[in-house]
């Protein structure tokens, strides 16, 4: 443990260092040079191909391309539960703050958080909403930068209401009950066999089942503040929606586009997360099986015996090893309370996280490992925001139980 609560620290130091701003992995477009070309910038094809070259690359291409570094909503997200996570545990554990940082200097770490994410919101929407900092194209479809999605909400709610909880910041709470207006009204309707799912976003009609989930974790946690049933109706028909396409081994498809080819670690660790959240918020155990089921898939496909940790469903698919992963397993284990009974499972990702994939000199985590080969690039999201978030649910279930 003291090793973790060193490295964590040094994380910490470093995020603290860069503002909390940095690049992304899909952050290409992004870049002066790149929009500069009017026929590349308004073509789907180069759009993707800048986007993948820039994350495929091992080495940073962002400041020949003039790429700035950024606020990204959803990382800021991270970043402030993580710290919610450190002021609940040293609120129950003081003999921490000597070793995890002043109660106070945490405290006034997540109103500045807190405060960013409301200058953060995109604009001309129902209700609160978020997306992210750069233009990002998928094979599916576009969306300018600043779009919002369910996705970078869900986050950045659940965060805003963990702030309230400490501060009673009562425009912290009002901000995260808005965005169910933009859930409800703007987000696209996507009927399925049983019940509907929710778009990624208002300018696609494409359902991706992780990120349906996590509106319906949205209003379920929105119900559990305010009993409202409505919010409970509409979490349980989408709920319902992805459940009833799980296949029968127990795992879920990945969207409606790719289907079941392709199924990975950390969106996996989305669904049965947001399914816990449903049972738990809205007292309703109907999708307790299920979620057992889908549970056992993913522990029994998605783990090895040397890293702990596999990218994808079918191991022989890829060698590649994401610290995203990681952090997802550890904060799905937790939140599910499986945290004692997988303990070993998660010290053995966070140890070999912090042995292979964690710059000790810098105090950041890597991106990507791909067979011997290491993407040593610091994203401030997608590795560092992520495992600071993750490190702080291990040291609650370290400390707490």
């Amino acid at each position: 443990m003291k090793n973790v609560i060193h490295s964590f620290n040094r994380l910490r130091s470093y995020c603290e260092k860069e503002n909390f701003k940095g690049y992304d992995p899909y952050d290409g477009l992004n870049s002066t040079v790149f929009q500069a070309i009017p026929f590349a910038k308004k073509s789907a094809i180069c759009r993707l191909i800048m986007i993948q070259t820039f994350k495929r690359c091992p080495v940073n291409l962002r400041k020949l391309f003039l790429v700035p570094k950024g606020y990204n909503a959803k990382g800021i997200g991270l970043f402030l539960q993580g710290y919610c996570n450190l002021w609940q545990l040293i609120n129950t554990k003081p003999e921490l703050e000597k070793k995890l940082g002043s109660k106070e200097e945490i405290y006034c770490r997540i109103i500045e958080l807190a405060d960013l994410l409301l200058t953060l919101q995109s604009q001309g929407y129902s209700g609160s909403c978020w997306g992210y900092n750069f233009d990002w194209q998928s094979k599916a479809f576009f969306l300018p930068k600043y779009t919002p999605t369910v996705v970078a909400t869900s986050f950045v709610v659940e965060s805003l209401l963990s702030a309230y909880e400490i501060t009673k910041n009562g425009q912290y709470i009002n901000t995260a009950f808005s965005s169910a207006n933009f859930i409800l009204n703007d987000l696209n309707r996507i009927e399925k066999e049983r019940g509907f799912m929710f778009s990624y976003s208002p300018l696609d009609n494409r359902a991706v089942y992780n990120a349906s989930l996590l509106g319906s974790k949205t209003l379920s946690l929105f119900y559990k503040y305010t009993l409202e049933n409505e919010y409970k109706r509409i979490a349980k028909i989408t709920t319902g929606a992805v459940i009833n396409i799980q296949n029968e081994d127990g795992s879920f498809p990945h969207s409606d586009q790719v289907g079941n080819t392709w199924r990975d670690n950390f969106h996996t660790g989305f669904k049965l997360e947001s399914i816990r959240t449903y049972i738990e918020c809205c007292k309703d155990n109907q999708f307790e099986k299920p979620l057992e089921k889908g549970f056992n898939y993913w522990i029994d496909n998605f783990f090895d015996n040397k890293t702990g940790l596999c990218y994808y469903y079918d191991r022989g698919m890829s060698d590649t090893i994401d610290m995203h992963c990681a952090a997802q397993a550890i904060t799905t284990i937790y939140k599910l309370g499986k945290f004692q009974q997988y303990e070993n499972l998660i010290d053995k990702m966070v140890s070999w996280g912090l042995n292979n994939m964690f710059d000790t000199k810098k105090g950041y985590f890597y991106f990507q490992m791909q067979g011997k080969k290491k993407n040593k690039i610091k994203y401030i999201r997608w590795s560092n925001a992520w495992m600071f978030y993750a490190l702080s649910y291990y040291l609650k279930g370290k400390y707490n139980g």
